[in-house]
């Protein structure tokens, strides 16, 4: 079988700072893959990468065999590739419009990128909705009327609409209190078991991981430090990193103070200057 998620020696710059560098992913046809750092650890940046939201300095890209569509691709192109990868952002709330109903913006993409009209059309509509559990009347409402769960539930259905080969999920559960991050987590995992799709899951939080990702890899200062399936990462961690972001989180008689602290960056020798 062939990878559908190809990412080689990934590079990206931002003036003097390089958020990406050198990195390596390989993500196989319905894995989920979760990709853990703090802020500032460069994930964010690789997801935007992978989906064609930027354009990377170095390295290379493929999905499905076929790289992001540059800055000046036709708009057939950017179309395709947005059947293949949907990106859901962490704030559903930025990312749908505030003046359009839920089931009008399902319907939108499943109008722009697939031939279904009329009854046809609003029946795939309804399915999507009821399939991440939102009814009739939250399908009519807009999104300021709905709770951040069920935002993030319209988020989602509207990414499942053009029935994508790879959902990259951007801290898409971070903004939510914790029992409504456990629905997120079980609807995703329910809608792996309903046909087969890749996640590539962006998160700080590793409690979360084992729930959903086989595969785990660990990212720092732009580069990964350390990959493997989830159940050996997270349990036995290599890396020094790694095992400060397991140690801090939180179980069973858990207290911050015990935890590592987190080494300030080293600064450099200054020399005295002679007059």
């Amino acid at each position: 079988m062939k990878p559908l998620l190809e990412v080689e020696q990934l590079v990206k710059h931002y003036g003097a700072h390089t958020a990406v560098d050198g990195v390596d992913l390989r993500l196989m046809p319905g894995q989920a893959l979760a990709v853990v750092g703090e802020s500032g650890s460069g994930k964010t940046t690789t997801a935007r990468l992978v989906t064609g939201l930027e354009t990377s300095d170095a390295g290379r890209i493929t999905l499905g065999g076929a790289p992001p569509p540059g800055p000046r691709a036709r708009r057939a192109e950017r179309l395709a590739h947005a059947r293949r990868v949907q990106l859901v952002f962490q704030d559903p709330y930025t990312s749908l419009d505030p003046r359009q109903k839920i089931g009008d913006a399902v319907a939108e993409v499943l109008a722009l990128h697939g031939p279904l009209r009329g009854a046809a059309l609003e029946a795939r509509r309804d399915e999507l909705l009821t399939r991440v559990g939102l009814d009739a009347r939250q399908a009519g409402s807009r999104p300021r009327a709905l709770s951040g769960g069920q935002r993030q539930r319209a988020a989602i259905a509207r990414a499942l609409a053009v029935e994508p080969d790879l959902l990259v999920l951007d801290e898409a559960v971070a903004a939510l209190d914790v029992s409504v991050q456990a629905q997120i987590v079980d609807l995703l995992a329910r809608i792996r078991e309903q046909r087969p799709i890749a996640y590539l899951f962006i998160t700080h939080d590793l409690g979360i991981v084992p729930f959903l990702c086989e595969d785990v890899v660990v990212m720092r200062g732009g580069r990964i430090v350390e990959s493997g399936r989830s159940r050996d990462v997270l349990t036995a961690p290599r890396d020094p990193y790694t095992r400060a972001l397991v140690d801090s989180v939180p179980r069973p008689g858990w207290k911050p103070a015990r935890q590592p602290a987190r080494q300030p960056a080293r600064q450099p020798e200054r020399k005295a200057v002679t007059p």
